[in-house]
């Protein structure tokens, strides 16, 4: 999870510890246990991500003082949040890597041959005037109900799920069977000044 929150011109960078976790319904090919395709819809994505974030939780069990979230409004989808999302997705599956930051490589394309930052990578695909950014990654999961389960058990990962001054998302996958995990995903977060 990696969140930049530029309120009050203060930047606040905070980098969590990765986990490794993936999301969407995945068919697979029985004769050699690959997978062929994702059949998930945003909507199906949307539902999952507001139905946790209408109920309150507790993203950090083991410090209840520290983790307790409310419920909170619903997001919307946002088509350059998406295009960020893929971007990062693509990079993953096809550079075989899974960071926050982009692989370097020539499927980083907001990085030119340096590694991309996820701020980076959603401002490059146009969401400008934004106070609030924040990135979720995942990779090996087959389901989307798995992936939520395991967000929602990851502190930082629920707390970017849950966090109320986000407003809007775009979530893609990318598929690669020759990759290590098979399945990546990235759900990009944000809220813009009005």
């Amino acid at each position: 999870m990696f969140e930049l929150n530029l309120k009050n011109k203060s930047y606040l960078l905070i980098i969590s510890t990765f986990i490794l976790i993936g999301c969407g319904e995945a068919s697979l090919d029985s004769t050699r246990g690959n997978l062929t395709k994702i059949n998930i819809t945003k909507q199906e994505f949307l539902d999952a991500i507001n139905k946790a974030r209408s109920t309150s939780r507790d993203c950090y069990p083991n410090n209840p003082n520290r983790g307790f979230m409310k419920a909170t409004h619903p997001l919307i989808w946002n088509n350059e949040l998406y295009a960020s999302a893929l971007e990062h997705s693509n990079d993953l599956a096809n550079s075989d890597t899974f960071s926050h930051l982009g692989s370097g490589t020539k499927y980083d394309i907001t990085g030119n041959g340096k590694a991309s930052k996820f701020f980076e990578r959603i401002l490059a695909n146009g969401y400008t005037n934004y106070y609030s950014v924040g990135e979720n990654i995942a990779g090996g999961q087959k389901n989307l109900e798995e992936v939520m389960k395991e967000w929602l058990n990851s502190p930082e990962h629920c707390t970017n799920i849950m966090k109320d001054t986000y407003k809007e998302i775009g979530v893609a996958v990318v598929l690669n069977n020759d990759s290590t995990y098979g399945i990546y995903w990235t759900q990009n977060f944000g809220s813009k000044t009005k």
